[in-house]
């Protein structure tokens, strides 16, 4: 059933606000370890530099994540149906490459995450301890309100993080560029340090393809509790507002670190969360002053957190969501998939967080390297839901949209077969 709807214009307003949340749910999961790490490292690394390459894959990763709202705004569906109208073997490869790509995301979450706490809160607690606190944490905000909770969380914590960052940014800016060490020479783009660093900063940049899936569920959800079926309009509103958070913000946390570490000589080093949060933000409050301190701590943990909890909600409520279509005899099972998804997520976290905590640079980079590497997979099933799944003509992309898709699916499996012949082509 289509959800596209006419609204009287004194209904819009209200009709307007009662939409608005998966889009901002989709900015909390984005502004994670891609902004507050990669993003910071790419400033940190190569100055104002690779802004190109924050706004590019923002602008060629942005139809896929669209069409996940635009799909279930046009046809009442999960995207998920969609992948099972494209074929039975595209909803089972979307399920078990995003399982996989499950556990690996929750424990780099975990890890920085656990980082953060320890600067936030004054508790002498090893890093183990923080990770466990943490999910326990993440766990009881999903099971005490479900996904009505986590919405009112997010919107909370997503303006208290944007407030926080702009007051560091325009500080840092009214401060000016820190002095660089005088053997300070510019680190090439091109060579394959440089490319191996664009992939990885573009992997999770904003968020891995594989989530643009999350949306339609949450939009789902959002309709239940307000009682309301928004129109394609803003169902799009909503998506954009939380995908420009995401691009602003991830050009803001570049320019932190082109403003306050490019040419110190010091970098993110590979060791435990806690050591890389104290250098963190170390470095912010050396050159803002340690009044800055408080506000670098809380937009950090907040980043963190709102991701942490989001993506603890979006990979279980995907994949239980997946496995029911896939093997409709799950259902009976209820909600038994997703409490069982996020389980084998906080398991698999916290023994990867038991073995790699000390090389958390290697992991988070390799994670956001498979990240990328199975963008064109999943950019190309949603192309394929949206031209297949049932949605109306009246609601189907325009002309430029579905253009830009197949350049970002050109860009996404050509940059890769660089990077892989660059990285092992001898």
């Amino acid at each position: 059933m289509s959800m596209i709807v006419k609204t009287s214009p004194a209904s819009r307003w209200s009709g307007l606000v009662k939409t608005i949340g998966p889009g901002v749910m989709y900015a909390g999961a984005a502004i994670g370890v891609s902004h507050l790490v990669q993003s910071t490292r790419a400033g940190a690394g190569y100055g104002f530099a690779l802004v190109w390459a924050v706004v590019l894959v923002h602008v060629l990763k942005y139809p896929f994540f669209e069409f996940g709202h635009r799909y279930t705004a046009a046809t009442g569906e999960s995207l998920l149906v969609g992948y099972r109208r494209v074929g039975r073997w595209a909803l089972i490869v979307y399920l078990v490459v995003a399982l996989g790509l499950s556990i690996p995301t929750a424990a780099v979450l975990t890890i920085v995450t656990a980082g953060m706490a320890s600067q936030m809160f004054p508790v002498d607690l090893t890093p183990m301890i923080w990770g466990v606190i943490l999910l326990a944490g993440c766990v009881v905000v999903l099971a005490s309100g479900g996904y009505p909770l986590l919405d009112r969380l997010m919107k909370l914590l997503m303006v208290f993080l944007v407030v926080c960052t702009v007051v560091a940014v325009v500080v840092a800016v009214g401060h000016g560029r820190v002095a660089q060490v005088p053997e300070f020479e510019p680190p090439a783009v091109w060579d394959v340090a440089g490319i191996a660093f664009l992939v990885a900063l573009m992997g999770w940049m904003p968020t891995p393809v594989d989530a643009s899936a999350w949306p339609s569920l949450w939009m789902q959800e959002r309709a239940k509790q307000t009682a309301h079926t928004p129109t394609l309009r803003q169902a799009l509103f909503d998506f954009n507002l939380g995908y420009g958070a995401s691009l602003v913000m991830a050009v803001l946390f570049l320019s932190l670190g082109a403003l306050v570490m490019y040419g110190t000589g010091q970098a993110f080093v590979d060791r435990a969360p806690d050591a890389f949060a104290a250098r963190f933000v170390g470095m912010y409050t050396t050159a803002l002053g340690s009044w800055s301190r408080p506000v670098v701590v809380a937009a950090a943990f907040i980043t963190m957190f709102s991701t942490t909890v989001t993506v603890l909600d979006g990979y279980p409520r995907v994949l239980a969501a997946g496995c029911q279509l896939a093997w409709p005899g799950a259902t009976k099972l209820g909600r038994a998939p997703y409490w069982i998804v996020l389980a084998i997520m906080i398991v698999g976290a916290l023994l990867i967080y038991r073995f790699l905590t000390s090389h958390m640079r290697i992991l988070i980079d390799a994670t956001t390297t498979l990240a990328f590497l199975s963008a064109p997979l999943f950019a190309f099933l949603n192309c394929r839901a949206v031209a297949v799944g049932g949605v109306p003509k009246e609601a189907a992309p325009p002309k430029w949209l579905t253009v830009l898709s197949w350049a970002g699916v050109v860009f996404l499996t050509g940059f890769c077969v660089v990077f892989l012949i660059v990285r092992f082509g001898g």
